[in-house]
């Protein structure tokens, strides 16, 4: 479990591929701290095992391996050498929840369609997939790239083609704005982000939660429970 608070921004030193599964070497100091082999750490919202650490050298960083549907279902697969990615440890019990609760489960990849710079502010455009389009709500929560965001506001787009593990899709995609402070520019991955760029997106799962519930009817197993 994140906060979707980017504690650092690291660097990919290496990425070897091999029949389709990726080990992958982030160059990173600060989230090495208390971090032993085993641990979870959130690379761009997608939550990797630390297989391998190197706190100390000219290079400190971690490693992590990827499997084939990793590298399919997220943007990790476009990784290359030098690329920039946002970091955070998972949540202690005894932190501070600064974002919201996130998985580090991405539930699809978005499109940077828009980039609109203003004084003290950067609004970016992003296209959701349909899977994802439902839950989001302007003022809700949503994590992209693995920072923890709100949501300013949000429309449908059909023409918009969105590509997704599934393979490019038309049906039902939304995009959904969201407005940037110097300081996340500062200290996340965002202040790279142009037109065209893949993102990492993750819904709320308090939304995901609720809907399940309200599909599944107003008698839960817990009230049936209690009324017999």
């Amino acid at each position: 479990m994140f906060t979707g608070i980017v504690e650092e921004v690291g660097r990919v030193a290496a990425i070897d591929r091999h029949e389709g599964h990726a080990r992958l070497r982030i160059a990173c100091r600060q989230v090495l701290e208390d971090v032993a082999v085993g641990d979870s750490i959130a690379v761009s919202g997608c939550c990797v095992t630390v297989t391998d650490l190197e706190p100390d050298g000219a290079e400190p960083g971690f490693a992590a391996d990827l499997m084939a549907e990793t590298l399919a279902a997220t943007s990790l697969g476009g990784l290359e050498v030098g690329s920039r990615v946002n970091l955070e440890r998972s949540l202690r019990a005894d932190d501070r929840l600064g974002g919201h609760l996130v998985q580090g489960h991405v539930d699809g990849v978005g499109e940077v369609v828009d980039r609109e710079e203003e004084p003290g502010t950067v609004w970016l455009s992003v296209t959701a997939p349909p899977q994802i389009a439902p839950y989001l709500v302007a003022k809700g929560s949503v994590t992209v790239d693995g920072a923890s965001l709100t949501v300013v506001d949000v429309g449908d787009e059909p023409e918009v083609a969105v590509s997704t593990a599934a393979g490019p899709s038309t049906a039902g995609p939304a995009v959904f704005r969201v407005a940037l402070i110097p300081h996340t520019l500062e200290v996340t991955t965002f202040g790279d982000r142009a037109i065209g760029d893949r993102v990492n997106l993750e819904a709320d799962v308090i939304a995901k939660y609720v809907e399940r519930l309200l599909a599944a009817g107003t008698t839960t197993p817990y009230t049936a429970l209690q009324e017999s």
